[in-house]
């Protein structure tokens, strides 16, 4: 069997460590064709000389020369700059493009290879956030082949697999509930940025771990499926399941339901889009009923944690509100991160820009990139008149 040539855009963040550690352990199925950092040089140097991709990116130019200076003479092509990313999204010699850059910056290279014919493993959840339409038909017109990385998702993907779409009744969105599980506001009014990083089950990056310990992370996780199954909202439903061990269940017309299990660990799901049809082995630990004598599930709690609501709503209403929806967080979280916002405070500045942008009901590709920076703006500008 020819190896599989792998590009993976985002290869410095969480999702694209963990994917070089399970190309490392399968070189007889993988090599690595192309990679992309947006700012960290060091790290996509070191990953370059490790694996001899053909080609990396760095997003930010300014880097461009620290990164060409290392790697020219080793014969990596070197390029910079998000139109770079796009272009090298297109090339014909990636068999798979990995699609783990965080944020609406992942939408323009994921769609640029879809349009080059080459298949997707996704785990860039705001690509069908923010475009999950015209995403998802440009692969049904391609015929190219979306595969889910999100854990949540992976888990429906494989319990479909055999089924006739027709028989599901909804599928069942798994949520840990992140640190604060079962924390009211007068708790929350005080978190500050480490003690939202610290998720109780997963290893992720700082983006994602402040949306799980939100429920933000959720909600979009809830507008992806929608797209990336084909689901109509009311036929998505979520289920805080504290222990992360079920990621996600479908239920069928006859009313039985089908999950998948596993320790959670994303090397698994990523292993599995990358490998996808087949299942490969490794040597990842085991799941253990012994160490989890019981598993519990309970109702999110909206009233606290009110983006899960935000996005609910946000998906039922479809057109622009999820992209405006999504700029706005990403600048919450990046404003929290840095000390600028509260915890309660992203979410007031979220519903505050979703009422002031205009409502597309049909946007465009051209509509999504402008309500995008729309939002941003507003949510930047309510940000800076915050004092805590």
């Amino acid at each position: 069997m020819d190896k599989r040539k792998i590009a993976i855009f985002g290869s410095t963040g969480s999702v694209g460590i963990q994917a070089l550690e399970v190309i490392a352990t399968h070189p007889e199925r993988f090599s690595v064709e192309v990679l992309t950092a947006q700012n960290n040089a060091t790290l996509l140097i070191e990953q370059a000389l490790k694996f001899k991709p053909n080609a990396v990116v760095i997003g930010n130019e300014d880097k461009y020369k620290q990164v060409k200076d290392v790697l020219f003479d080793k014969g990596i092509k070197v390029f910079a700059g998000a139109k770079a990313m796009v272009e090298v999204a297109s090339w014909s010699t990636i068999d798979m493009v990995l699609a783990a850059i965080t944020g609406f910056a992942g939408l323009a290279p994921t769609l640029s290879a879809i349009e080059q014919g080459t298949p997707v493993a996704l785990a860039n959840k705001e690509t069908l956030v923010v475009a999950g339409d015209i995403v998802m038909a440009t692969a049904r017109r391609k015929n190219v082949p979306i595969i889910p990385v999100d854990s949540e998702h992976s888990a429906i993907f494989q319990c479909l697999l055999g089924e006739p779409f027709s028989k599901v009744e909804k599928v069942i969105l798994t949520a840990s509930g992140g640190p604060f599980l079962g924390k009211k506001p007068n708790f929350l009014i005080n978190v500050k940025k480490d003690h939202a990083l610290q998720h109780p089950n997963w290893s992720m990056g700082a983006k994602i771990s402040i949306d799980s310990a939100t429920l933000m992370n959720k909600g979009l996780e809830m507008i992806e499926a929608r797209w990336l199954f084909g689901l109509q909202p009311e036929q998505i439903e979520v289920v805080v399941h504290a222990q992360s061990i079920i990621h996600s269940m479908v239920q069928f017309v006859d009313g039985s339901l089908k999950a998948q299990m596993g320790l959670p660990d994303m090397k698994l799901p990523i292993q599995y889009s990358l490998g996808y049809p087949d299942r490969l082995t490794n040597n990842f630990p085991r799941f253990s009923f012994r160490n989890y004598p019981s598993l519990t599930f309970e109702q999110p709690d909206i009233k606290t944690f009110r983006n899960l609501a935000i996005a609910t709503e946000a998906m039922f209403k479809g057109g622009n509100a999820p992209c405006v929806m999504n700029a706005a967080n990403e600048e919450v979280v990046n404003a929290f991160l840095k000390n600028r916002i509260g915890f309660l405070q992203m979410t007031e500045v979220i519903e505050e820009t979703m009422g002031k942008v205009p409502f597309i009901e049909t946007p465009t590709l051209h509509d999504y990139y402008e309500c995008d920076s729309v939002a941003r703006e507003h949510a930047t500008s309510l940000i800076n008149s915050i004092v805590i």
